[in-house]
């Protein structure tokens, strides 16, 4: 079954402004309503660094809601997809405040979090962020595929090269070669500065919800061991965590998508 068997469900496109002045942009949404029968809470996906809503997993997600009846929000962070804003500008303070406003704006009691690599990151700042508030959406489960949280500290600094050390001094930005796109990744001192400011594993994290976690083994951009590792700072949470032999960075084929709704639907009572 897939979107095209609930016409009368399809997503509604729309969008928000986030920030004011010269900090404004426009965030482009796509927002599937619950429908009548289905379970109240919402499934928010988060993307990765440079990925938009229409990759293979956000579509997969979206068809799954469908499928489960409950609703499904996709969104674009600012200067990713068709969202407004440069993707230059963007740290994850920027795109925290996007996902925040995004959720808020669907007016959902309680939602699951899927956040994908460096939407892995994002998901665990944002139920930190929720969870200090006296009302609003409650998050009742996270699913995280190869999630990269503070992988500008952890992952991308103890890497450095002195001449990528040279330009993020002098040019305030330095870019690497993406084997996923022909263009290359821009990596820039506001990023790196303000990942430091966003760093969560730092300490216990509590989400107060369970936690599932999908992490391949021959990922070549978040090595397992970072999964391993986050682990650790989530004593107090119900986490599972699956380590996939074959596994890239994507998590994008049929077996992997499979894994991703199993995680998903486990969330939902039979």
């Amino acid at each position: 079954m897939t979107n095209a068997d609930h016409p009368q469900d399809a997503p509604t496109a729309n969008a928000i402004t986030v920030g004011a002045g010269e900090a404004a942009r426009t965030i482009a949404i796509k927002a599937r309503p619950a429908r009548d029968g289905g379970p109240k809470a919402a499934l928010v996906w988060l993307g990765g660094y440079r990925s938009d809503m229409e990759g293979t997993k956000a579509i997969a997600l979206d068809a799954l809601a469908a499928d489960l009846k409950a609703g499904a929000i996709r969104f674009d962070y600012s200067g990713h997809g068709v969202s407004g804003g440069a993707f230059q500008d963007g740290t994850i303070s920027r795109w925290l405040e996007e996902t925040l406003a995004v959720i808020d704006a669907q007016n959902v009691d309680e939602v699951i979090l899927v956040g994908s690599s460096m939407g892995g990151w994002i998901a665990l700042r944002a139920v930190q962020e929720l969870r200090k508030r006296t009302n609003g959406p409650v998050v009742k489960g996270m699913v995280l595929i190869a999630p990269a949280p503070d992988f500008t500290s952890e992952l991308i600094e103890p890497m450095l090269s002195e001449t990528e050390k040279t330009s993020l001094a002098e040019r305030g930005y330095f870019e690497e070669p993406s084997d996923y796109s022909p263009e290359p990744y821009i990596y820039t001192r506001a990023l790196m500065e303000d990942g430091r400011a966003n760093r969560v594993m730092t300490g216990i994290i509590e989400t107060g919800c369970p936690v599932t976690i999908l992490q391949g083994m021959a990922d070549p951009d978040v090595p397992y061991a970072h999964a391993l590792k986050l682990v650790e700072f989530l004593p107090a949470d119900d986490v599972v965590l699956t380590l996939i032999r074959d596994g890239d960075h994507r998590l994008s084929r049929p077996q992997d998508l499979d894994k991703l709704r199993d995680a998903v639907v486990a969330f939902f009572p039979s």
